[in-house]
Parts: C-alpha cells; sequence; structure tokens
C-alpha cells in the first residue's frame, strides 16, 4: 500500500530525514521507533502532504504522491492525526465528526461511520454537543481518531496518540487502536508508549538521526537488545 524509497526531508539546513525507505503492506499496522528528533513525525508529514520531501518517492497504492496537493491527500485515503490532536476546539464533538466526513469519498455511509466511530469512543455519543476545546486531553484525542475515521481512509497515521495522556485513557485509546486494526484498516503508528504499540504492530522500523538504523517484526524489535536499552528499560517486553 505504502512505499518510500530514499525519502529526504529538511528544514532550513537541518536535514530531518536521509534516504529513508519502508514499505507497509494492506492491513498491516507498523511502528515507527525513535529517539525525539529521529525524524519520526517529519516522516508521518511527509507521507501527509504536510511538509514536502526534497527527495525521494512516496507511493500510495502504486501512485506516485509528489504531484498531490496536501488538501488532495484525504481523498486519496490518506488520513493524519497529528501530534497535538489539531482539532478544531472551537466546534462541538458533532460538527468536528461531521467536517471528517466531508471529503467526497466519505460521504456515502457517513452515518453509519458515525455510528461505528461512536462504539468505537462511546464516551463521544453523550458528548455530541460539547465543544471540544472545554474537553479533556484524552477526549480530545478521542475527537482527533474519530474525525479522521469519518474521512474513509485507507492508510491512518497516528503520531503520538498517547502523549500526555493519564494511564486509564491510554488504554482506552489502544483498546480503540486494536479494534481499528481488526477492521483491516492500514495503520503507521509513531508512538513513545513502545511496549504498548508493538503489542498491537505487524513490523517496525526504527530511526536514527533521520535514517532507517532497523527494521523487524514486533516480535523481532521486541526482543533487540538496543530497542530494550532506549525504550523498555533494559527489559525484555514479556519479561
Amino acid at each position: 500500500m505504502l512505499e518510500i524509497e530514499n525519502l529526504a526531508v529538511s528544514y532550513g539546513m537541518h536535514r530531518a530525514l536521509d534516504g529513508v525507505s519502508m514499505r507497509v503492506g494492506r492491513g498491516e499496522c507498523v511502528v515507527i521507533l525513535g529517539a525525539n528528533g529521529a525524524g519520526k513525525s517529519s516522516l508521518l508529514k511527509a507521507v501527509g502532504g504536510i511538509v514536502p520531501a526534497i527527495g525521494g518517492t512516496i507511493r500510495h497504492e502504486g501512485a506516485d504522491m509528489a504531484p498531490v496537493p496536501p488538501f488532495a491527500m484525504v481523498e486519496r485515503g490518506i488520513a493524519l492525526v497529528p501530534e497535538g490532536r489539531g482539532v478544531f476546539s472551537r466546534m462541538n464533538v458533532a460538527d468536528n465528526l461531521a467536517l471528517g466526513a466531508h471529503p467526497a469519498r466519505a460521504r456515502e455511509g457517513a452515518d453509519r461511520r458515525r455510528a461505528e466511530v461512536l462504539a468505537l469512543f462511546p464516551r463521544l455519543a453523550d458528548r455530541s454537543r460539547q465543544i471540544v476545546g472545554t474537553m479533556s486531553g484524552g477526549e480530545q484525542q478521542m475527537v482527533a481518531i474519530a474525525r479522521a475515521l469519518m474521512s474513509k481512509p485507507d492508510l491512518l497515521l497516528l503520531d503520538e496518540p498517547s502523549l500526555g495522556l493519564a494511564p486509564i485513557v491510554v488504554k482506552e485509546v489502544f483498546a480503540a487502536l486494536a479494534r481499528i486494526r481488526e477492521t483491516g484498516l492500514t495503520l503507521v503508528i509513531v508512538e513513545q508508549n513502545v511496549r504498548a504499540t508493538l503489542r498491537l504492530a505487524t513490523r517496525g522500523y526504527l530511526l536514527e538521526a533521520g535514517r532507517v538504523v532497523g527494521e523487524g517484526t514486533a516480535q523481532q524489535l521486541q526482543n533487540d537488545p538496543a530497542v530494550q536499552r532506549a525504550f523498555l528499560g533494559g527489559v525484555a517486553a514479556g519479561a
């Protein structure tokens, strides 16, 4: 579904990504691991069309995405839930979800998808008229994910979905992501909660200083000494 070859992204003189290559198959859940500043968010933004690539290619379903403007990415089936959520904080929950269903590809079946996302996040059903800016961080994250799902994506990109959330809400979010994965939707996740994400993921890539320095199945990454030292407290994930 997604093919990235020799991708390069720069911010002025700073090279955020340098020769990154990876592939994501249909129905996979792929995690991108790395320390702060490794280039993880830049990778998702490049795939989502938010930042331009200065080199390399991104192909979605075999099509080169370079000519596609950012606003058209959602019509191609790519939805990004950015770090910081990016919700419309002065609008209510129902209107945020309605905007998610605005793309032409998403209008048919919007009522059914709304019912599905409210089943994923039941507390949103009770707060459809609440202004999103008055909600907790966890509830806003639920709105952000639900809004992305309303766009009928083929590929869902999630940047730090558990960042800053209370542990009980993190469990809710990951439980919802597990149910989303069971539907067959393709997921690419950047997440500092490595242990929980590796339980969810099919495969993963390890970024360091804008380059891919490792890859493998979720089990292989769980057992990788470098991953254990950096992200799992030096203890194997199954221990």
